[in-house]
């Protein structure tokens, strides 16, 4: 299943898998729409699957949210085992 991002202001509804196939251009997107906002905030309602490569590319954009002074959240079921993980990452 390819991975769909539907836009809502600065909501992104993620339908699909995160995985190696998708993460890549999951984070390059992610990462430049970033870039362009004050806050983003991203909903895993719709994530049928998030692997090992889409946690890792979930930290690089929380690093470089945190690194830009810009509000990030991740919302929907399955988001607080995400927000565990990150809790773990060192972004100094």
């Amino acid at each position: 299943m390819a991975l769909t991002i539907i836009r809502n202001n600065n909501t992104f509804l993620v339908e699909g898998k995160i995985n190696a196939s998708t993460a890549s251009n999951f984070k390059t997107h992610f990462n430049i729409t970033l870039n362009t906002l004050s806050d983003l905030t991203i909903n895993i309602d719709n994530v049928t699957e998030i692997d090992e490569n889409g946690v890792a590319a979930l930290k690089v954009i929380y690093k470089n949210a945190k690194t830009w002074n810009k509000s990030f959240a991740i919302v929907g079921y399955g988001c607080k085992a995400i927000y565990e993980e990150l809790l773990l990452t060192n972004i100094a």
